[in-house]
C-alpha cells in the first residue's frame, strides 16, 4: 500500500520504468524467434508485477480523491486507518504531531497497517485525523430467514 506522496512518486517512476523494461524485453525476446506462446510464458511474470504495482498507484489515486470504500466488521481498520490520513492530505510528521508521537511510531504503525491496534488507539487516530466513525449493524440475510422459518407467527 502506498501510503505517502513520496512513496507514490517513486511507484509512478517505477511503473514508467518498468513499462519501458518490458516493452524493451518483449522486443528482444521476439528477434530471437521467440513464439506467442514462449513469449507469453516468460513476459507474465513481469506483467504481473507491473499489474500490481498499477493496482497500488491507482488505489492511492482513489484515495486522494477521497473514495476510503467501507469497513465491514473492523477488518481492514488498519488500512482503513492510513486511508482516511491520506483522504483527509494530512502528512504522518503532522499526525505524529497531533497525537503526540515520534513520526517514525506512526510510520511503524502504518507499515504494519495498525496490527493489533486497540479500540483506544484507533478511536485516538480517528480523532487526530478528525474523522467521525459511524457504525451500522446488518442483520445477516441467513439468520433472518432462518429465524422466519422458525417462528412462522412473526410473518
Amino acid at each position: 500500500m502506498i501510503r505517502t506522496e513520496l512513496e507514490y512518486q517513486a511507484a509512478i517512476a517505477k511503473l514508467e520504468a518498468e513499462r519501458t523494461r518490458l516493452g524493451e524485453h518483449r522486443a528482444r525476446l521476439a528477434e530471437a524467434g521467440l513464439s506467442k506462446d514462449e513469449l507469453k510464458r516468460v513476459l507474465d511474470p513481469l506483467r504481473s508485477f507491473h499489474l500490481q504495482l498499477q493496482d497500488e498507484v491507482e488505489s492511492y489515486e482513489r484515495l486522494r480523491r477521497g473514495d476510503v470504500g467501507q469497513l465491514s466488521n473492523l477488518h481492514g481498520l488498519g488500512q482503513m486507518l492510513v486511508s482516511l490520513r491520506v483522504v483527509r492530505g494530512i502528512t504522518q510528521r503532522e499526525l505524529a504531531t497531533r497525537l503526540g508521537v515520534h513520526e517514525s511510531q506512526v510510520s511503524r504503525d502504518e507499515r504494519n497497517e495498525y496490527h493489533g491496534v486497540t479500540v483506544e488507539r484507533a478511536s485516538r487516530v480517528l480523532d487526530a485525523l478528525e474523522v467521525e466513525l459511524k457504525s451500522l449493524f446488518d442483520e445477516p440475510v441467513r439468520a433472518v430467514s432462518s429465524r422466519a422459518a422458525a417462528h412462522p407467527k412473526d410473518r
